[in-house]
């Protein structure tokens, strides 16, 4: 069950993000789709380390 769950949060992060057609997902290869996966593990960490950065930063200026 967790796969399916993970293969719609990256379905649906290629269809609103990246604006990507069914079918253009559907025809990735294997080694495509696992790189685009791996893109976007990546890009979610850096949002994630971004937004943490701007709440330090907030902080500070409410002080």
């Amino acid at each position: 069950m967790k796969d399916s769950v993970e293969d719609y949060a990256v379905y649906n992060y290629v269809l609103f993000k990246f604006h990507w057609k069914p079918h253009e997902w559907a025809q990735l290869t294997r080694r495509e789709k696992a790189l685009v996966i791996a893109s976007i593990s990546l890009r979610i960490d850096e949002e994630k380390e971004a937004a943490k950065e701007a709440e330090r930063k907030a902080k500070r200026a409410r002080s």
